[in-house]
């Protein structure tokens, strides 16, 4: 566990453990659940399909493709849940494949009409 007070910065850095220099790493979602078993029933959304959800999330700069380093400001599921967990997703894409998910930045997903 790592403990912080209420609305102070927290700041996480996700490493890509390979050899392979190519490879870079881009945060997908990021959702924070007061259960660590379940993150669909009560959750908050600090990134979701690499739009920001969170205005308290920022990212920070890494001088390298594998790291990705971020941050947001504490906070509490109300009082009646002592801890908050953290899940999040990330994906591993070749570097300079501008075709690829982690260059492709916030997707929004948009239900269609399936009218006639």
């Amino acid at each position: 566990p790592y403990y912080v007070d209420l609305n102070q910065n927290l700041f996480l850095q996700a490493s890509l453990h390979s050899s392979d220099p190519n490879l870079v790493l881009f945060v997908d979602t990021c959702v924070a659940s007061p259960d660590p078993y379940d993150f669909t029933t009560l959750t908050y959304e600090l990134i979701r399909s690499g739009c920001v959800r969170d205005p308290t999330y920022s990212s920070y700069y890494s001088p390298y493709s594998g790291v990705k380093r971020f941050a947001f400001n504490a906070f509490s599921f109300v009082n009646r849940y002592p801890s908050v967990y953290l899940q999040c997703e990330l994906v591993v894409c070749r570097y300079y494949d501008y075709s690829s998910r982690c260059y492709q930045g916030c997707v929004s997903r948009f239900k269609r009409n399936a009218g006639s």
